[in-house]
């Protein structure tokens, strides 16, 4: 399963792809708005942490989720823990 993981902290980063590792998925964290998410692919889900990103980076993956028909999993907060809660829902289903 491959993720694509919108916002979070440019520290955690690392931690984020870890933990997908851990759940054998493969994943693209973009903590900052970079050429318009021009190059996320086709994954499987995208994690999109809402307090940690600006309005427009949201806007501009909801786009592009939305043109790719690629489901999305919000969350407020951007910790390990709510990244583990979405995995569990979302890859042990």
């Amino acid at each position: 399963m491959s993720l694509v993981i919108v916002g979070g902290n440019e520290c955690m980063e690392r931690e984020y792809i870890e933990l997908c590792r851990k759940y054998n998925c493969k994943a693209k964290v973009y903590t900052k708005m970079c050429r318009g998410l021009q190059n996320i692919g086709q994954p499987d889900l995208m994690v999109l942490f809402t307090n940690t990103v600006s309005h427009k980076m949201i806007k501009c993956a909801l786009t592009g989720a939305k043109s790719c028909d690629i489901p999305v999993a919000r969350s407020h907060t951007s910790s390990k823990a709510a990244l583990k809660n979405i995995l569990d829902s979302y890859v042990n289903a």
